[in-house]
């Protein structure tokens, strides 16, 4: 008897209208590309059409390749999956977006869901969760690595209770890009160049950075944005 994710024939739902899930796999380290493209392509119904090392080639690739799911390391160079998840929410509404990260963080589930993830799947158990993930994603089902609703919950409602700010609402997009930046060692003209704004507004955004997260200088920016999993140590 067939289950729920399949239809009488036992073929999942989506077989029966498309062809094989196209995916678009972003990762800046090549051996966890290989690694993750090694358990999608042994399933009949997943193949990875493309591969990007940082968020910008992720978004370049989704204008020119035929795609149905991008796959997302959240911590890359240039671009974070984050923020390259929000560009592609935009750019392909209907593109389906996993985040694939090592950092079992609540900030970041949220992050995630806000920038329009319908996944979140730890690498440590990839083998395990990913498959069933991507498919979960093409039926526009919602998927988190088991154990960790229940506690993202209880901490999200205990933020409420305290009348703290929810972790998704700290720092603009804008903001995160300047921070991100700035903890990787560039000055504020290379930030105004790759950002195409002014000298000024780079400084003012160091500033709300500054000031919203109670830090002090650039040191403690870097250390912030390795934290959060912006940047790698």
């Amino acid at each position: 008897m067939p289950d729920a994710t399949t239809s009488p024939t036992g073929t999942p739902p989506w077989r029966a209208s498309r062809s094989t899930i196209r995916i678009l796999l972003a990762d800046d380290h090549a051996l966890v590309r290989r690694g993750v493209r090694l358990i999608l392509d042994q399933e009949p119904d997943l193949e990875v059409v493309a591969e990007a090392g940082d968020g910008a080639e992720a978004v370049e690739l989704a204008r020119t390749r035929d795609v149905d799911l991008a796959v997302l390391d959240i911590a890359m160079p240039r671009m974070t999956g984050l923020q390259a998840a929000r560009e592609l929410a935009v750019l392909k509404p209907g593109l389906r977006i996993l985040m694939l990260t090592m950092h079992d963080n609540e900030q970041y589930f949220f992050q995630a869901l806000k920038a329009g993830a319908s996944g979140y799947v730890l690498k440590s158990v990839a083998d395990r969760d990913l498959v069933a993930a991507c498919r979960a994603a093409m039926r526009d089902e919602p998927f988190l690595y088991p154990g960790a609703v229940t506690a993202l919950i209880r901490n999200y409602l205990d933020r409420g209770r305290r009348g703290e700010e929810a972790p998704d609402q700290v720092l603009t997009p804008r903001e995160e890009e300047v921070l991100k930046l700035v903890a990787e060692g560039h000055s504020s003209k290379e930030i105004a160049e790759l950002l195409f704004i002014s000298v000024k507004t780079v400084q003012r955004h160091r500033a709300n950075l500054l000031q919203k997260l109670g830090l002090r200088d650039r040191l403690e920016l870097t250390r912030y944005a390795i934290r959060v999993g912006l940047i790698e140590p």
